[in-house]
């Protein structure tokens, strides 16, 4: 199939191409005001998007089978493998969707999947989440539902696998719901290489009063790989999100991403750290609105990024959108080259021009891994990055 065909359809007749029930028709109706993406679309106007919407793919079936128990849950081509004890893990017709999202993929993935994945995380735990996919060429929608306990500190670590999924196309993306006195962290680590899948990751983040969400994305590769993401924060609700990304080739990815301070003493923080490497091409196009009911909200949002080709291109967009006095805001983006009174300094020292270089990088990239509390993970994500960066190097 091709994701073409949705284009300037009526809503009966994209009921009968996606086989829709009328539960959906809000959905269909929110899709159609957006339209499918394209070149001028808000959201992906530096993104190639068209190309993969004129890519004939092969369509995922949903098959769902028993899932097993062991010590992580296991994603294979949208279908649940596996989920440790404890952890209640189940499909679901689901309703509950932002109908204010700004992303048309995010309601797409709701129309293409006919059950969500359901994740009810409970207690002070930490659960491991493995995306795994084996089909090449393959269309691969789904939509998990996330959600923790009130007054209650988890994290989960995501990671991807998809050597066999080449030229495929996943289309998912997360509801999730941070409780009241809550701490939900999120870390996500993932690697494409040799022109792997692409991935368009679109969520809703809903942060309850007083709970507190870390967000943390590490992207590295030579793919093309959007991240894009909604969140909603109520009273004395706090986001913290950072975005490490590193491309090379004609890779093109990053971040899209929409904070809304809805609660009175809301706070954010959203930091993204880029090293762009041959021809790549990095996005940073980030809003932090702030309501008019979100007296004393405190914003912050800043990038930073390192051009290390001649050809590579950052577009970074930090943006502040506030409708209230009463509030601390800042916002900005540096783009640039190594430091050169850096690199002198360290080849005074008798490093080579090549090592110190690649020092300057790792230095850059690690200001944000350490931010990573669990050893462990930190560890994984600094191998993740290092590998593809001294394959780079190599090459």
């Amino acid at each position: 199939m091709k994701l073409a065909v949705f284009k300037h359809k009526t809503k009966e007749e994209l009921c009968g191409l996606l086989r829709t029930d009328p539960a959906k028709d809000p959905l269909l109706a929110r899709f159609i005001t957006l339209g499918l993406p394209n070149k001028k679309s808000e959201a992906y106007r530096y993104f190639p998007i068209e190309p993969l919407l004129e890519k004939e793919y092969d369509r995922a079936v949903f098959i769902p089978k028993p899932i097993k128990e062991d010590q992580r849950i296991e994603i294979e081509n949208g279908i649940v493998k596996c989920a440790p004890k404890g952890i209640r893990v189940y499909y679901k017709n689901n309703r509950h969707v932002d109908m204010e999202h700004f992303d048309p993929f995010y309601y797409l993935g709701h129309l293409l999947a006919s059950n969500v994945i359901m994740i009810e995380i409970d207690g002070d735990v930490e659960v491991e989440l493995l995306h795994r996919f084996t089909l090449p060429n393959t269309l691969i929608p789904y939509r998990l539902v996330i959600k923790n306990q009130a007054n209650r500190h988890a994290t989960l670590f995501e990671s991807f696998e998809g050597e066999h999924a080449k030229s495929s196309l996943i289309l998912y993306g997360y509801d999730l719901w941070t409780a009241k006195e809550s701490s939900l962290r999120i870390v996500n680590n993932q690697t494409i290489q040799n022109d792997g899948y692409a991935l368009i990751a679109s969520h809703k983040f809903t942060v309850e009063k007083q709970a507190n969400l870390v967000y943390k994305t590490f992207d590295f590769g030579d793919a093309a790989a959007l991240n894009l993401f909604k969140a909603d924060l109520d009273d004395y609700a706090h986001i913290d999100a950072g975005h490490l990304l590193y491309t090379t080739g004609n890779a093109i990815g990053g971040t899209v991403s929409q904070i809304v301070h809805k609660g009175e003493h809301s706070t954010s923080r959203q930091e993204a750290k880029n090293i762009l490497d041959d021809h790549s091409r990095g996005i940073f196009d980030a809003l932090i609105r702030v309501e008019h009911h979100a007296k004393y909200a405190k914003a912050y949002q800043n990038s930073k990024s390192i051009l290390l080709g001649d050809d590579a291109y950052m577009a970074a967009k930090p943006q502040l959108e506030i409708y209230i006095d009463e509030l601390e805001a800042s916002h900005g983006a540096t783009t640039g080259q190594l430091d050169p009174k850096q690199l002198f300094y360290l080849r005074s020292r008798g490093i080579s021009q090549t090592e110190a270089r690649k020092m300057l990088v790792i230095a850059f990239a690690n200001t944000l891994i350490e931010t990573i509390k669990d050893v462990r993970h930190q560890e994984e994500i600094k191998m993740s990055f290092e590998k593809t960066f001294y394959a780079q190097a190599k090459g």
